[in-house]
């Protein structure tokens, strides 16, 4: 999986310690997590840019998911204090592209690589939209 080259606009990370209900027979952490700890630290972020999802929602847009890639790199483990970083490289317009890390052992350790694509749209009419004003204003907050 590539990344975009050059810095991210933003990089937010967010802790996560994974649960034994969380683990597969091997112990592992399912690979199907991942995308949930991932919406997480995403919704996270958007909470530190300013607003909740839900605000989102009541304004009335929505993000589904459009796209969304993972690479497992090292399994992680029941009880383990994970790291996911969410890396977003351009100002969202009509896609919010994020990308993601999932570290462990202070950030020494990679497990996981993923991309998620979103796109906003017209909770009315589902039709894709441009990124409300607000959010780039709170994505801009975010910035390095």
């Amino acid at each position: 999986m590539n990344f975009p080259s050059g810095e991210p606009l933003i990089s937010y990370t967010h802790q996560i310690r994974c649960r034994y209900g969380e683990t597969d027979k091997m112990g592992y952490v399912y690979y199907g997590r991942y995308l949930e700890y991932f919406e997480v630290a995403r919704t996270e972020m958007i909470r530190a840019a300013g607003f909740s999802y839900r605000s989102l929602e009541e304004s009335g847009v929505m993000l589904p998911v459009v796209h969304s890639e993972i690479q497992y790199k090292e399994p992680v483990f029941y009880d383990e204090l994970m790291d996911i970083t969410v890396h977003v490289f351009d100002m969202p317009a009509v896609r919010l592209n994020t990308y993601y890390e999932v570290h462990t052992d202070n950030k020494t350790k990679l497990h996981t690589l993923g991309s998620v694509q979103l796109v906003f749209a017209n909770m009315e009419t589902r039709r894709p939209m441009r990124a409300p004003e607000s959010f780039l204003a709170g994505i801009q907050s975010l910035k390095k």
